[in-house]
Order: C-alpha cells, then sequence, then structure tokens
C-alpha cells in the first residue's frame, strides 16, 4: 500500500512551499489562515513568514523564482507596488492598480501576480452592512494596498473617491491609473487636503495605527457622524483610529474583514480546492 499523506503539522521532502514577503511581518495573519487552509483540504504544503527590507527585495525575489517547490508568494507592507516587477504576467486587478499582493507560478514556470486586497476589502464591507454603490468615500493611503482598495471601491459603483496621499509622485501615478478606467471620479489631495464633507465611508489605507504613539491618518472630527471608519490594519485589531471612531458612535469596519474575505479568493487563484496527484497539485 502507498504511504498514507502526511499529517496537518508534517513537513517533508515533498512539502510545497509558500511564502509571505513583508517589513515588518510579525503582525501578519496569513500564516494561521492559509496553514488552515492546507491543513482543512490536506494539502501537502506550508506557509511561512520572510522577514525582507526593500533593499533585500530584488535578491530574495530572484532565489524564490528558482526554488523548484515553491508555489505561491503573498505580499504585504512595503512590496506591493514593488514586486510587480518580478512577476511575468499581472492579472487584472494587478493591471490597474499596479501593485499586487499574491503571485502563483503557474505549469509553465511563469509567475502571475494579482492583487485581492480590493476585492476583499469590498466584500469586507458588504458583509458589515456598508454597501459602498453611490457613497462618496474618502481614502487615506496611495500605496500597493490602497491604490486596489480604491480600484476596487470604483468598480463597486462609488459615486466619488477623495483619494490622500503624501507624496506628490505617488498622489500623481494613481489619478492617472485611475482616471484611464474611471475618469473624472475621482481626486486627489495631501493629508492637509483632506475634507470629510459629505463622505459616507472613511478608509485607512496608510501603515499609521500599526505602532503606539501614531498620528490618526484623518481628522475624525471632519467627518460627519454618520460616516463608516474602515481601517485594513490587521494588528492591532483595533487601531486608535477604529477606537476614536467607536467611541464617537460611528460604525466600524475592522482590517481582519478584508483579510478573511480574501481567503477564498486565495484558494481558487492558488487551486486549493483541486485533488491532489502524484504528490503535487495541478489547477
Amino acid at each position: 500500500m502507498p504511504d498514507a499523506p502526511p499529517g496537518p503539522s508534517a513537513i517533508s521532502g515533498t512539502t510545497r512551499l509558500y511564502v509571505v514577503l513583508g517589513d515588518p511581518v510579525a503582525q501578519v495573519r496569513a500564516p494561521g489562515l492559509l496553514n488552515d487552509l492546507f491543513a482543512r483540504t490536506a494539502r501537502d504544503a506550508v506557509l511561512v513568514p520572510v522577514h525582507v527590507g526593500p533593499d533585500g527585495l530584488a535578491e530574495v525575489m530572484r532565489g524564490l523564482r528558482r526554488m523548484r517547490n515553491l508555489d505561491g508568494i503573498l505580499v504585504t507592507v512595503p512590496h506591493k507596488i514593488e514586486v510587480c516587477r518580478y512577476a511575468d504576467l499581472l492579472g487584472p486587478a494587478a493591471e490597474v492598480a499596479g501593485s499586487a499582493n499574491a503571485l502563483r507560478r503557474n505549469p509553465d514556470g511563469t509567475w502571475l501576480a494579482d492583487n485581492f486586497d480590493g476585492a476583499g476589502f469590498v466584500h469586507g464591507l458588504r458583509d458589515n452592512g456598508h454597501d459602498p454603490a453611490g457613497a462618496t468615500v474618502a481614502l487615506a493611503g496611495a500605496g500597493g494596498a490602497g491604490r486596489a482598495v480604491a480600484a476596487a471601491l470604483l468598480t463597486a459603483g462609488i459615486a466619488r473617491l477623495r483619494l490622500y496621499e503624501p507624496d506628490s509622485t505617488r498622489r500623481k501615478e494613481v489619478l492617472a491609473r485611475l482616471d484611464a478606467h474611471w475618469p473624472g471620479r475621482v481626486a486627489v489631495g495631501a493629508e492637509d487636503d483632506f475634507d470629510g464633507d459629505g463622505v459616507d465611508i472613511a478608509v485607512n489605507a496608510t501603515p499609521l495605527g500599526m505602532r503606539p504613539g501614531d498620528p490618526l491618518p484623518f481628522d475624525l472630527a471632519r467627518l460627519p457622524g454618520t460616516c463608516a471608519v474602515a481601517d485594513i490594519i490587521m494588528k492591532p485589531a483595533e487601531t486608535a483610529l477604529l477606537k476614536a471612531a467607536r467611541d464617537s458612535g460611528r460604525p466600524v469596519v475592522y482590517g481582519r474583514h478584508m483579510l478573511d474575505s480574501q481567503v477564498l479568493l486565495y484558494e481558487q487563484f492558488f487551486a486549493l480546492h483541486t485533488p491532489e496527484r502524484n504528490g503535487r497539485w495541478e489547477p
């Protein structure tokens, strides 16, 4: 009889590898979520965190691409824009946003990058009773996650997006990207330009709130009392922004909802629902 497949916690010479890249990386929840998924689907695979700074990303990516037992890469702050350089192909969301949070190895050895931050964020909003269709949204941050969230919100039918980003070069780039698909529906400005008048949903897509003592990404007092406030930060679960919003009586949406909503998308992207054949999963 053939050997029994390894248990959920077993790692052997046949184990397929996945990594999540970030700087920092201690806050990521992907290892718990994806390794639980591997266990539920009896997949001989493991995902581990890899802490790499911007100065080491190119070297690490070159090495990862050469690893024959590596099937997937997840990406978090601050690498989501830069990592697109190391993909052979971009999926539709990554193409529009210019950022990616997942890469997979195709059967021919090429690497496909796509971005599920935006779709996960919009799904999390809807699950919490906030359909963005027709809404005016204020979004802080035009980094890798922020631009993906912006594109997904526009796809979901928001009426108007006000995007705030301190980097003037990044403001121009993201406006050009979004305006090419949704002309006239996006306005960009610096942090000091923040205007909360008439905003239905306010979103933090910056790293502000990950560390104790970080300033708030925008002034809650400038927002209507009924405005929903969302944060994409996973850890801490309740950022200073969300605590202040909750204390003021405003509805809040936590960062974990964005990632929880992405698990099914990852399952589809990495073909984790397919049966295992000859010790290897095939799409």
